[in-house]
């Protein structure tokens, strides 16, 4: 639930959301560069964990969160007890665990708004070069409200399938999501054309 921001007065509340974007991919980094054993896994994880509770999250919170990369780390954990050693395989999805959950708690302390004002800033320099600072804050803005958006929808007609006894049916999810899914697209660009978004 990428953007559903909680209220909170933590110390992860109030730093400036540009520094909370700067020490995650700070972090992030140095977990792949460095992280390199189990045991570095776990000790990392502990930490992120206290960071969660030092902002006040709660648990069922924070576990939604990381719910939705349960195949897919499932799948590289495969992946990598084939082709290389059950370490490595915690390794990997120790880290990707872990990047994925200071992102979202990122998010879950900063109000999306902040976020999107930290970056148009930052690219302000890039104007120079033809970039448009607000388009891009556009851009990240309408991929912010999709993901909820589209996991809506998803949520919506795989209750619709399972009540047509059709649970097992991979056409009677597919389908139905794509369709809605192009028909949202449609009704978005057509309102963000009627404001004169594409006016340029």
């Amino acid at each position: 639930m990428i953007g559903l921001y909680r209220p909170g007065d933590s110390l992860l509340h109030r730093l400036p959301a540009g520094v909370k974007l700067l020490l995650l991919i700070a972090s992030i980094v140095a977990a792949t560069v460095l992280v390199r054993s189990p045991i570095q896994v776990g000790m990392v994880g502990v930490v992120v964990a206290g960071l969660f509770a030092l902002a006040r999250i709660p648990f069922g919170v924070a576990v939604a969160q990381l719910r939705p990369m349960v195949w897919m780390l499932l799948i590289i954990a495969v992946f990598q007890v084939l082709i290389t050693s059950p370490a490595r395989a915690v390794v990997v999805c120790g880290v990707l665990l872990i990047s994925v959950a200071l992102a979202a708690l990122v998010t879950l302390t900063t109000r999306v708004t902040d976020l999107l004002n930290t970056v148009t800033r930052a690219l302000g320099p890039l104007r120079r070069l033809g970039v448009d600072p607000e388009r891009v804050g556009l851009l990240l803005a309408l991929a912010i409200r999709c993901v909820p958006l589209l996991a809506g929808i998803v949520h919506e007609v795989g209750e619709a399938r399972r009540a047509r006894g059709l649970q097992w049916s991979m056409t009677a999810l597919v389908t139905p999501v794509l369709v809605r899914a192009l028909r949202t697209a449609d009704a978005m660009g057509d309102a963000l054309a009627a404001r004169g978004v594409d006016d340029e």
